[in-house]
């Protein structure tokens, strides 16, 4: 790697302009099929075998993998991509060496992982999804995409898709949560985002729908364990958001580490084969995880790199992710009979097609700009969206007494901010381990604006004294670091406790046995409580926590989930009520660790429970059913009434549209947005049927008193449901209509379907 870490040369500059006009004048008037079938005739099988090879650059996101010398290896034709590269100026040098001195000259794509932004850094996924925002989401995603193709990426590993309802999955951060219609409208936001209105243009990048299929719901809430599920429960969960994705137009897909009822998903033919091409008609490539090609072998379900190239293959799998199995395996395949040249040839068309899509044969360099690279990274206008969409991801859970917001003339004049993230400058705090664009781990943190950094001169601009007091969470601390917050808190006349998780204890390989705030932070806050003094709550997480005795004793919580760059200026805003609040949960969270999975979306039990303690009902002895706060739910500085729920009829006929509307009011004293949610629920099916499903939400906005008539429109497809014969239907029956601001606190009504 050392000897390509060098300036550009004037040479090179010249060379990188030359090769873009003459491939832009060689191909641009040619047609795509026709050139990824002259380019295919004139390839060596190792040169075919190469595209289909992608090795990691210089960032590590998995285990270490043996490599030659990249340059060797792009200039015999035996590397298609590479991935995790972060070095501009080596992208340049290695792309050179591509279409200037490998024999065929075909340009490399470069894949990263955009998560939550690229330099930019945003709201974790999770926390987009709890604004609801769709076009916020999109906007998000296109400045992540005008970064990360100015510094030279092509595709990004994103979006992640899977639905989960466990979150002890650390990845559970990087998804939209429990609910697949939720989860669809995020997946063709992310997509729109990312590759824009045209995949060939300078500041787009390819979008790879993930983990293809059901990572979300890995047992035990562990990465890359096993997953065993019901065909109902993985076409209406699992596979929604993955299809409207599809259909957005997503350029590629990317396997699953985990078996699928005991099918590793790398080799699964009816998810890729059969489902993603099949049933789809999805067209796009297709690329291992990190090495899950060879990672059938330690499954049990491959015998060698051979088998697993065969099997692998065969499924439909394109390209392999830095295992190096195609390249070990795939030429032994063909030579023992045991896979065709055309199966690896329409794998090689469906990399070569992608590559003709983004523009690479047209000008390899189009991403490779130095100019543009200068002026588009870390705009000042990018941290305006990064301040809006962490102010709307965050979510107040509790606001007792109205303590919030902290205004001028408040009764409250001398402030502490305490706990460890009032004020952390390390481990990537505020934002999560995927935030590779910044490095792994080393990363400028003045970059991040830390809460107090923002929320004491803005208080202190109110009139309010206030005190920061930062209590460590390591072997060092001592009693006089606890007894120093605790003074702190005992002189104020209210407290904002930061508590929460690490960024580093977020992400891929970040999963935990306990959803209990870590290193025993509950512990500050009980110390607190008993000094009687009115408390804030902000919550920096990356998954739902449990957090019982705040619950009951402290009068505000919000989640401030895992903000990114402008953290401190959006809680400021949040806090002081320069933002009304509006983010709603896009996942349960439960009282303890033994609810989990715990959704709202559940199926009823022949015997529900209605109180804790019922006997022979399905519920606990020692703890409620129902969550600490259900999907949905998030209050707002100003209130909101729900009336007049009217279904336009009381009958429908198949095909028909169902009508449902409701009157929203804003009924307290400042403007403020909502967000309206429809579910369904079909009462009598060929199977049993959830309690509730999502089928539509609207964002609205409200002065003081305002009201607003919102309608949702059903159609016979959102009544259907995967029957018990493995087809979509919708039965003839009742079905009941709820309207609300969560999944609990609802409107309620009925209607029929008839034939």
């Amino acid at each position: 790697m050392n000897k390509f870490r060098i300036p550009i040369t004037l040479l090179a500059l010249c060379l990188t302009l030359s090769f873009s006009t003459v491939f832009a004048q060689k191909t641009s008037v040619q047609n795509i099929e026709s050139r990824v079938e002259t380019l295919l005739a004139k390839m060596t099988l190792d040169e075919k075998i190469g595209q289909l090879n992608q090795v990691p650059g210089d960032i590590s996101t998995g285990t270490d993998v043996k490599k030659d010398d990249l340059l060797s290896q792009i200039r015999t034709g035996k590397i298609g991509s590479l991935l995790s590269h972060t070095n501009f100026q080596n992208k340049i040098i290695m792309q050179r060496v591509a279409v200037s001195e490998a024999r065929l000259g075909i340009p490399l794509v470069f894949g990263f992982d955009v998560i939550h932004g690229y330099k930019t850094i945003f709201p974790i996924p999770l926390a987009q999804a709890a604004s609801w925002d769709m076009g916020l989401i999109e906007r998000i995603e296109r400045i992540a995409a005008e970064e990360a193709s100015a510094d030279g990426q092509n595709w990004t590993f994103s979006p992640m898709v899977d639905v989960s309802r466990d979150p002890r999955w650390g990845r559970v951060m990087e998804g939209a949560g429990e609910d697949p219609y939720l989860g669809s409208r995020v997946a063709e936001a992310r997509v729109r985002g990312f590759q824009g209105d045209d995949l060939a243009a300078k500041n787009t990048v390819a979008a790879c729908t993930k983990h293809f299929a059901g990572y979300g719901f890995t047992e035990a809430g562990r990465d890359y364990n096993t997953v065993d599920m019901s065909d109902q429960r993985l076409h209406e969960i699992v596979l929604p958001p993955f299809q409207a994705a599809a259909d957005a137009g997503s350029a590629t897909f990317m396997n699953a580490f985990n078996t699928l009822n005991g099918v590793p998903a790398s080799m699964n033919k009816n998810l890729i084969t059969n489902i993603l091409r099949g049933e789809w008609g999805w067209k796009g490539m297709v690329v291992s995880d990190w090495n899950s090609f060879g990672e059938t072998i330690v499954h049990g379900a491959a015998e060698d790199d051979i088998d697993a190239s065969v099997k692998c293959l065969s499924a439909g799998s394109d390209m392999d992710m830095a295992g190096g199995t195609f390249q070990r395996g795939l030429k032994k395949a063909l030579e023992s009979g045991r896979v065709t040249q055309a199966q690896i040839d329409e794998a090689v068309r469906r990399v070569l097609r992608f590559k003709f899509s983004l523009g690479l044969f047209d000008d390899p360099f189009r991403y490779l700009n130095q100019k543009r690279h200068d002026e588009t990274l870390e705009k000042p206008e990018y941290r305006q969206v990064a301040r809006e969409a962490a102010a709307k991801s965050m979510v107040l859970l509790k606001n007792d007494g109205g303590l919030l917001p902290l205004t001028e003339g408040s009764r409250f004049k001398k402030i502490a901010i305490i706990g460890p993230y009032a004020d952390s400058k390390g481990d990537k705090d505020y934002m999560s381990f995927w935030t590779l664009g910044l490095g792994m781990r080393a990363y400028d943190s003045t970059k991040v604006v830390r809460p107090a950094q923002a929320l004491k001169p803005a208080l202190e601009k109110l009139g309010f004294e206030v005190t920061v007091t930062e209590i460590c969470l390591d072997a060092t601390c001592t009693e006089k670091d606890y007894s120093t917050a605790i003074n702190a808190a005992r002189e104020a006349d209210i407290v904002i406790a930061c508590v929460g998780e690490r960024g580093l204890d977020c992400g891929e390989s970040r999963c935990v046995a306990s959803l209990e705030l870590p290193r025993k932070q509950d512990l500050i806050l009980s110390i607190v409580g008993r000094l009687s003094k009115p408390t804030v709550m902000v919550l920096f997480n990356s998954r739902p926590l449990v957090f019982e005795w705040a619950n009951q004793n402290i009068p505000a919580i919000l989640v401030a989930w895992q903000p990114g760059f402008e953290t401190g200026n959006a809680l400021a805003d949040v806090l002081t009520g320069k933002v009304n609040p509006s983010g709603k949960l896009p996942v349960t969270f439960p009282r303890s660790l033994g609810q989990v999975p715990i959704y709202y979306n559940q199926l009823n039990t022949g015997r529900p429970q209605q109180q804790q303690g019922q006997m022979w009902t399905s519920g606990y002895l020692d703890s409620p059913t129902s969550p600490a706060y259900p999907f949905g739910f998030g209050l707002s500085y100003t209130k909101y009434s729900y009336s007049d729920l009217k279904i336009s009829k009381s009958q429908y006929k198949m095909g028909e549209t169902v009508e449902v509307s409701v009157t929203v009011t804003n009924v307290g004293d400042q403007a403020g947005e909502e967000i309206v949610q429809c579910y369904t629920r079909d009462l009598a099916a060929d199977i049993a049927r959830p309690v509730k499903e999502l089928k539509g939400f609207e964002k609205i906005k409200l002065a003081a008193g305002e009201s607003r008539v919102v309608t949702f429109r059903l159609s016979e497809k959102d009544l259907s449901y995967w029957n018990n014969e493995l087809k979509w239907k919708a039965d003839p029956g009742k079905f009941k209509v709820f309207v609300g601001g969560n999944s609990r606190d609802v409107k309620e009504g009925e209607f029929e379907l008839v034939r």
